[in-house]
């Protein structure tokens, strides 16, 4: 396994080792002793999978009281993943650091807690994959506006395809009482 530091410390991408020959390919998606002892110390306790068609941009999505790390991948696809630094105080507060990850390079993305995250998807349709560090809490979800210009977000679309929630999400300024703080 290949894990590489993006700009953002915490935020990793995961390449796992892939097994393959003419009948197909092999890899561990997940090892709880390999990526504690390697990557990341942490206890997922959810996992979820969404579908969506070309076009689509989900997010940028975080919870306050019950913030959700999240170990993402692609299992049909392709994407563009994002993570942003929503963290207050934080040396890299509004950075964003994005990744392609799809079916075919196999990437995953460690997202920590307390960072917004959200993808675009760039083939017809993805099947996207996450392991969460706690369970989903509809009443304590937070949006912030994909296209914020605070954060200024390189997307490679123009007009995606959002839900009404992600198109009213708000910038980071107008969050700024629903922002965790940095812990350092």
């Amino acid at each position: 396994m290949n894990v590489i530091k993006t700009e953002l410390d915490e935020v990793l991408i995961i390449e796992p080792r892939v097994f393959s020959d003419s009948r197909g390919f092999f890899f561990e998606s997940y090892n709880k002793a390999r990526y504690r002892a390697e990557v990341i110390d942490k206890e997922f306790v959810q996992d979820n999978i969404s579908v969506s068609k070309k076009n689509v941009l989900r997010g940028l999505h975080y919870q306050l009281e019950q913030p959700q790390g999240k170990l993402v991948s692609v299992l049909e696809g392709e994407v563009f993943d994002v993570a942003v630094d929503i963290r207050k105080g934080s040396p890299t507060f509004g950075q964003w650091t994005g990744v392609v990850l799809s079916a075919e390079n196999r990437r995953q993305l460690y997202v920590p807690e307390n960072f917004a995250h959200g993808f675009y998807v760039m083939s017809n349709t993805a099947i996207f994959n996450y392991k969460c560090t706690a369970g989903y809490r509809p009443d304590d979800e937070h949006t912030l506006l994909y296209s914020d210009k605070s954060i200024g977000i390189n997307w490679p679309c123009d007009k995606p395809s959002l839900s009404d929630k992600d198109k009213e999400g708000l910038s980071l300024v107008d969050l700024e009482f629903y922002l965790p703080t940095y812990q350092g």
